[in-house]
């Protein structure tokens, strides 16, 4: 990890190798489970301390990705580091099949899952059915806590940064919207199942009714990956 330095000599031999013994950890850590790499982003989104939690939302505001290579030629770049490729293959799975050359990663997504109380859990295949257009996917009561499961593969390339935007609009007139950082993920054969931070609805009198909503997922490079027009009931909580 950039994050970790060693320290000099002057600084003792003791807190030389402490840090050394804390990098060679947390190298360990990734190189057994690659896929914490992936979960930068709720790291830094899920930090208590308000003041680290702007600073990193800055940084991340000005971060521009790299230029997207081809998977495979990601795989070959620096194969003559035996430890490097067999990180790789780890991280990357399984994609001997996926190595056709193309640059921009695909996500299809199969499902959206509601989770709350009362609905327990309801699963929306995709894409929707032509008998679903213009009628509520769900209905929620006023107040109660739900999240969102999306259910997705990724193909071809990695994806990098995905994000949902979830906008809301009652009577023409846009009420919430809510940006949730899903993660970074490397193509597989299985697909990935993923659950958004948990959100409340709306409460009182004014917030009963029909909403009409839009599920926007895309990546860092603004890539859009799913658009999704939908409409949902609000009901009093009995």
């Amino acid at each position: 990890m950039e994050g970790v330095k060693e320290a000099g000599t002057s600084s003792g031999s003791s807190s030389s190798l402490v840090n050394v013994d804390l990098k060679n950890k947390q190298t360990e850590e990734f190189t057994e489970n690659p896929s914490n790499i992936i979960r930068v982003y709720e790291h830094v989104y899920n930090d208590d301390d308000e003041l680290e939690h702007d600073h990193h939302k800055e940084v991340f505001s000005k971060f521009v990705p790299g230029p997207l290579l081809p998977l495979r030629d990601q795989l070959e770049k620096d194969k003559d580091d035996e430890s490097l490729r067999r990180w790789k293959e780890k991280l990357l799975g399984c994609v001997e099949s996926d190595l056709n050359g193309q640059k921009d990663p695909e996500v299809k997504f199969h499902s959206i899952g509601i989770i709350s109380k009362d609905l327990g859990e309801i699963t929306i295949s995709l894409p929707l059915k032509e008998s679903q257009s213009g009628r509520p996917l769900f209905t929620l009561k006023e107040g109660v806590q739900y999240r969102l499961k999306p259910t997705f593969t990724v193909l071809h390339n990695i994806v990098s940064g995905l994000t949902c935007i979830n906008t809301a609009w009652k009577g023409g007139v846009q009420v919430d919207q809510i940006k949730g950082m899903l993660g970074t993920f490397a193509p597989q054969k299985e697909a990935y199942v993923e659950l958004l931070d948990e959100e409340t609805a709306p409460s009182g009198i004014f917030a009963r009714g029909i909403y009409t909503a839009k599920l926007r997922f895309e990546d860092d490079d603004k890539r859009c990956h799913l658009e999704l027009d939908f409409s949902f009931e609000i009901k009093k909580k009995s």
